[in-house]
């Protein structure tokens, strides 16, 4: 229990009265589960860049103990999740990347300038500590002061649950919008300088491009019914946004289990001839946008590499 006590005491502010709570339950947590909790202790001190994962995120001992990531996820299920996300991106990318991803420091992936007042929009790739219910990592559109835009959270993981092959996916456990007073005309005139490209479809294509650069084989996203939080609500909760509406117009398609999506990997895009010829030089600026977007995260990630990286 020592071992559990110490590790709560990086996660937790004891002279929060919330927080000191939330350690009492994490340590009866780790004590109903002391076998896997020191198999994924052991997996992180595996080695001096996981111990540095560890320590600049510690929050992966309490994601493993808490009903966050999916509805009725099981401890050993996001135990194995948390150590799978790590292995996949540390073979991936170097240390570099790691610690500044679980350093709560922000890769800057893209940017764009929007107009006078609202100034530049940029695209990073960050883990922070209030995301950590929904996923393991972000993509997130920021404006100056790291004003959040729109995010996607996600981790990376096998496909033990729905075809249960083993292919590497992206699994995507929330799509936030912004929380601000104006959020509709802000949206309004993002959507505007991106061609009357919608903030939340530039946020998936965002995201379908950083699962491409990255490597992964397919992308999951949660449904209405596999948000985490329906653990801790009653059933009837409405989302701001319903995700499983998204997901199909996106062109997403239900799979065996009802609380998953299966999301291409790559957004369809129009031919010359199913747009209206009006609309042609908008979407011919639209998807010289995209190119853009991907491109710039390509050669970002690109950058961080490991050379003899092979997943």
């Amino acid at each position: 229990m020592s071992n559990f006590i110490e590790l709560g005491k990086k996660i937790y502010d004891l002279n929060n009265p919330r927080e000191a709570h939330r350690f009492a339950v994490f340590v009866a947590r780790c004590c109903l589960h002391p076998q896997r909790m020191n198999r994924l202790e052991k997996f992180f001190e595996q080695s001096e860049l996981m111990k540095k994962i560890a320590q600049g995120y510690p929050f992966v001992y309490e994601q493993a103990t808490r009903s966050f990531f999916y509805h009725r996820s099981t401890f050993e299920e996001r135990a194995r999740l948390i150590e799978e996300n790590m292995k996949f991106l540390a073979e991936r990318f170097n240390e570099d990347f790691m610690l500044k991803i679980y350093g709560d420091k922000k890769i800057e992936l893209w940017r764009m300038a929007l107009d006078e007042t609202l100034g530049e929009m940029n695209l990073v790739l960050c883990a922070e500590p209030g995301q950590r219910k929904e996923g393991l990592a972000a993509v997130m559109f920021n404006l100056p002061d790291e004003v959040p835009v729109y995010q996607i959270l996600f981790w990376i993981a096998r496909d033990e649950i729905i075809n249960r092959d083993g292919a590497w996916a992206m699994w995507i456990g929330a799509m936030q919008g912004p929380n601000v007073d104006d959020a509709k005309d802000l949206v309004k005139r993002i959507t505007k300088k991106c061609h009357a490209y919608r903030t939340k479809n530039l946020i998936l294509y965002a995201a379908q491009s950083v699962a491409r650069s990255i490597g992964v084989k397919k992308i999951f996203a949660v449904t209405n019914e596999g948000y985490y939080a329906n653990n801790h609500v009653r059933q009837d909760r409405k989302l701001k946004t319903s995700f499983s509406d998204f997901w199909t117009e996106a062109g997403g398609t239900p799979t065996n289990d009802k609380r998953f999506f299966e999301l291409p990997l790559i957004e369809t895009r129009k031919t010359v001839e199913e747009i209206p010829s009006h609309k042609r030089a908008q979407y011919r600026r639209r998807f010289a946008l995209l190119d853009e977007l991907d491109a710039a995260i390509f050669e970002t990630l690109r950058g961080f590499e490991n050379a003899t990286g092979n997943i």
